[in-house]
Parts: C-alpha cells; sequence; structure tokens
C-alpha cells in the first residue's frame, strides 16, 4: 500500500539487483540500436536489426571505452509484470560484497504547480 503526502503519492517496491562492470560507451551504442518484434518476424529483418547492432558495436568500439559499474535492476509492479532498468554506479568498485543485492525502488507521483 502507498502513502499519501500534501498532494503526492508513494509507493515502494521491493526488487533484486545485479552489479557488473560494462563497457559505458558500448553498451549505450547497443541500446540505441533496439530490435523488436518486428525484426524477429523473417530472416530478412533479422539480418537487417543484427546489422544495426553490428554497426552500433564497431561505431562504440572506435570511441575507445570507459568502464563503469552498472546495476540491473528488477521487481514487480502492481498488476504482476516485470520491471527492469539499469543505474549507473560509476567507475569506482561498489561497496558491496556480493554481486546481487537487494533493491528498494520509491516511486512518487505529484502535481507540478503551474503559476501564470
Amino acid at each position: 500500500m502507498g502513502s499519501v503526502e500534501g498532494s503526492s503519492y508513494k509507493k515502494v517496491f521491493n526488487g533484486e539487483g545485479f552489479i557488473d562492470k560494462v563497457v559505458v560507451d558500448i553498451a549505450r551504442g547497443l541500446a540505441e540500436a533496439k530490435i523488436t518484434p518486428q525484426d524477429l518476424s523473417n530472416p530478412v529483418a533479422f539480418q537487417l536489426a543484427f546489422s544495426r547492432l553490428y554497426k552500433a558495436l564497431l561505431k562504440s568500439m572506435e570511441g575507445g571505452g570507459q568502464e563503469s559499474y552498472v546495476a540491473e535492476i528488477r521487481f514487480r509492479d502492481d498488476l504482476g509484470n516485470e520491471i527492469t532498468f539499469t543505474m549507473d554506479l560509476g567507475s569506482e568498485v561498489p561497496p558491496f560484497f556480493k554481486r546481487n543485492v537487494k533493491a528498494r525502488v520509491i516511486v512518487e507521483l505529484y502535481e507540478e504547480e503551474e503559476y501564470e
């Protein structure tokens, strides 16, 4: 259950995180070249999608690459859907002993006041 405070509403979700080290430029480049369900509809569409991924990977590798630690966060929403997102933890080693950690996601809904 969430909590109401003034004109906002907060909800806390509990989930899990997985920490790993990635080359940021490559990860961002591949994230931009997303594969959609239509890309898997036939062999030609798949080949074109694979070509986009390959070009994005080559372009990302040309820039060298800076390593960073990231956490892949997973939790279930109120309808049972699995939500996954990534959080950049920076280039320093995070202060955790394990790669698998617990995650707490706080969502706050509020209205911005508009002054005229």
